[in-house]
């Protein structure tokens, strides 16, 4: 097994963490050589370009893999996609998933926890609160280029998951964020942030809040593709960066409600 690890944490002291652990589209040699999935297929489901969005925080999480390989983002025993009804019902595999793929991408599950516990840890006795953004992007046009985009009304340009923070706690902090990113001149218009519309967040925040239940607040955020081609990939470069600069005027209301929270 390859032991090199396929994410790149960047640790800056500052308590705002900006994580993309859907950005990746790298596959190991074994899981590639059974692979029955197109480069381009597989993109569908993953989130590009939110990497570059993680400039917003002082720690920064980016994972390189694709989530085809091994899913953060999901509990560990349903990590691993291996039935089509595990992935949006695609056909993924060329023939049955071995065991020793399985447990060699468990074992990476396991070491990128093990290392953000340490992180986290780490903020947690410097700051004594933390924010962690957790950056996503999700598709409306499954209709195909020419079909019907997604209702508007059930699918917002950016969703909020918060369905495992404790709003008595976090509650101010949340809505700061929420107003702040909506209020955001983005391009003479706001954009549409509404909460748990279409997501409630994963396995990575529920994990955070889980393990850090007094520290930590992670803000799962879901921004509808419309900064980019998702049939063909193609990305609207500048749509990318005013989404940048939006999420990075949230920052000093984090900061700011950070201090507040007891």
């Amino acid at each position: 097994m390859n032991q090199n690890k396929f994410w790149n944490l960047t640790f800056s002291a500052g308590p705002v963490v900006a994580a993309a652990i859907h950005d990746g589209r790298e596959l190991r040699d074994d899981v590639s050589e059974i692979m029955k999935l197109s480069s381009d297929d597989r993109l569908r489901e993953e989130d590009p370009y939110t990497g570059e969005w993680t400039s917003v925080g002082d720690t920064k999480i980016i994972v390189s893999r694709s989530r085809f390989e091994v899913d953060l983002n999901r509990p560990r025993e349903k990590a691993v996609y291996q039935k089509p009804e595990d992935a949006w019902g695609l056909d993924i595999w060329k023939r049955d998933l071995p065991e020793n793929i399985v447990s060699d991408s468990l074992s990476q599950y396991d070491l990128f926890y093990k290392e953000v516990y340490e992180i986290f840890s780490t903020l947690e006795k410097q700051f004594g609160h933390f924010a962690v953004l957790d950056l996503h992007s999700y598709n409306h046009m499954r209709n195909g280029t020419d079909g019907e985009p997604a209702d508007p009304k059930l699918n917002p340009e950016v969703n909020i998951g918060t369905g495992t923070i404790n709003r008595n706690k976090w509650g101010k902090l949340i809505d700061r964020f929420i107003s702040d990113l909506h209020n955001f001149d983005f391009d003479g218009r706001k954009l549409d942030v509404r909460e748990n519309i279409k997501f409630k967040g994963g396995q990575f925040p529920k994990w955070t809040h889980q393990t850090f239940p007094e520290s930590a607040c992670s803000i799962s955020i879901e921004f509808k593709k419309f900064f980019m081609d998702e049939w063909s990939g193609k990305p609207d470069v500048y749509q990318i960066e005013k989404i940048g600069m939006a999420l990075q005027s949230t920052v000093p209301g984090i900061l700011e409600e950070l201090k507040y929270i007891r």
